[in-house]
């Protein structure tokens, strides 16, 4: 039952930061790439949200992914 719990709050995880990542994508950069911007700039509001949003998910998938995987 354990195990269940955890890959079914994994799959949430993953599509939820898939989601987020999908979110962050910028205007600016037209090309394949992106463009290099030659001034350093801060995130602001929403895009600051996203961002640490991103970060907080990707160590919760990677915690949960460990622990599914011990004790399966």
């Amino acid at each position: 039952m354990g195990n269940d719990f955890l890959s079914v709050l994994e799959i949430i995880i993953a599509v939820t930061l898939a989601g987020v990542i999908l979110l962050q994508v910028r205007g600016s950069g037209t090309t394949l790439f992106g463009q290099a911007e030659s001034s350093f700039r801060t995130r602001r509001g929403i895009e600051r949200f996203l961002f640490r949003g991103t970060i907080v998910l990707a160590g919760m998938f990677a915690v949960i992914a460990v622990l599914t995987a011990r004790f399966t």
